[in-house]
């Protein structure tokens, strides 16, 4: 039965009358009488909205103890959700790239909880300098002279250009003005930092003497960027670091290389694809290296720039790095994980995304097995469930063209409609803690790689 809207509206209860409520009590000592009273006008808001569309009250309205409840608790959800990556992309850009060690994770905490000497120096009693005990790692670790950082890769590469080359001409190789996530390209970054580019060479062939032909009096920096997220084959050519460390010093023209992911550890030895490294280039001549901490290092969202200590001390000069630093979090976090490194023979247990991504096929085969008969019981009505091989990938523009083998579970609809397909995945998406996979022919999947808690998922997607 319907009412006149005016005698709906009248039926909404004042503020004041609510929250003299026992009812609503609790919520303003748990919340704040602030919240709880902005939380009620804003349902007396919805309220009569509803009433103008449809001259009825929302069903709420019979308890509004206990939606003021929900949508409270609903207010206290971070935004930031743990989610269980089944995507079969290791390091996802999009679900934070690299899971933190515990130790990273203690040092952290610590630094949130206590006042640290962050930039006071312990002996003079004055003002340090953030970066030196990770420069101090860091060049022990790598064998560069200095080391700086700050709040990711973009940054170092920006900050690198402008202090060497701001005004000035920065030569590289046509196939290497990569794009990565968000349209972030190369060339728009020396935009910013005041550079000019010059383009030499073709998409898949670059030679020295394309980059010897381009230098004058306007060159500031020969630069090398390693084609990370995408791979060129057949017909190429590169100009390596060590032909582009002589062709500098013999102009006197100082050289850099993006990384992108920069692994600091020899891959091939866990049995992955083998990445460049940034001491190799170091070791070439190359003067300045950067790379990212959160990708293949296994670090927090960092960007590294190693190399000779002139120019990393410029580049600590320059007015942009106060604008790009890394903060006590960060700065711990990395330094908690750069640790691990001196430890090599512990590091496959101790860092979770070489853990994850030296997993062989068989611990994720035997884990469906386990998972399996489970999940066929609850959703066999409904969809087909299967554990399939299938592969992985390493993720965050590294080894974009390496897959690791590796095991799902998937489910295909016994009506074969992808809507079904569709709808599982959202509301796996909508669970306390969702469930990230992936749809492919025709099957939802769950690649089983990043999953190290088989009874925590059970729990999510049995309810």
């Amino acid at each position: 039965m319907t009412h006149k809207p005016c005698l709906l509206y009248s039926q909404l209860p004042a503020i004041d009358r609510l929250l003299r409520e026992p009812q609503i009590a609790p919520f303003v000592e748990q919340y704040g009488q602030t919240l709880v009273t902005a939380t009620l006008r804003g349902m007396q808001e919805q309220a009569r909205i509803y009433i103008k569309q449809y001259q009825a009250l929302p069903d709420w309205c019979d308890n509004w103890a206990l939606a003021l409840g929900l949508q409270l608790e609903q207010k206290q959800v971070l935004a930031l959700k743990p989610v269980f990556n089944l995507s079969g992309t290791v390091i996802h850009t999009n679900l934070g790239r690299a899971l933190m060690a515990e130790s990273a994770i203690e040092a952290v905490t610590q630094v949130m909880r206590s006042p640290v000497t962050l930039e006071y120096s312990l002996n003079n009693a004055g003002r340090g300098h953030r970066d030196h005990a990770l420069a101090d790692l860091l060049c022990e670790l790598t064998g560069a002279e200095d080391a700086c950082i700050v709040n990711n890769n973009a940054a170092a590469v920006l900050l690198l250009l402008a202090t060497v080359a701001d005004g000035k001409q920065v030569v590289v190789s046509r196939g290497e003005l990569v794009e990565i996530g968000g349209a972030f390209r190369i060339p728009d970054v020396m935009v910013q930092a005041g550079c000019q580019l010059v383009e030499v060479g073709t998409t898949n062939r670059t030679h020295l003497k394309d980059y010897r032909q381009a230098i004058n009096e306007e060159t500031a920096l020969l630069m090398k960027v390693h084609t990370s997220n995408y791979n060129i084959e057949g017909f190429t050519v590169e100009v390596s670091g060590r032909e582009l460390a002589t062709l500098g010093m013999a102009s006197q023209i100082p050289t850099a290389i993006d990384l992108g992911s920069g692994s600091m550890i020899n891959m091939a030895q866990y049995g992955l694809p083998a990445e460049p490294m940034p001491q190799d280039y170091l070791n070439q001549g190359i003067d300045l290296v950067t790379f990212s901490g959160d990708k293949l290092l296994g670090g927090p969202q960092a960007g590294i720039i190693l190399g000779k200590k002139r120019w990393i001390e410029a580049i600590q000069r320059h007015p942009l790095k106060r604008a790009l630093r890394a903060d006590k979090m960060t700065l711990a976090a990395l330094e908690a994980t750069l640790r691990l490194y001196q430890r090599p023979e512990q590091l496959c247990q101790q860092l979770p995304t070489l853990r994850l991504l030296t997993r062989s096929q068989q611990q994720m085969h035997d884990m469906a097995q386990r998972l399996l008969p489970q999940l066929q019981a609850h959703y066999g009505d409904q969809f087909i469930v299967r554990d399939e091989p299938c592969y992985s990938q390493i993720g965050s523009g590294s080894l974009p063209v390496d897959r690791l083998p590796s095991w799902a579970l998937t489910f295909a609809a016994v009506d074969s409609q992808g809507s079904s397909l569709e709808r599982l995945a959202r509301c796996w998406r909508g669970l306390a803690k969702p469930v990230i996979g992936r749809i492919s022919g025709g099957c939802l999947w769950l690649d089983l790689r990043c999953l190290e808690d088989e009874k925590a998922l059970l729990q999510a997607l049995l309810l």
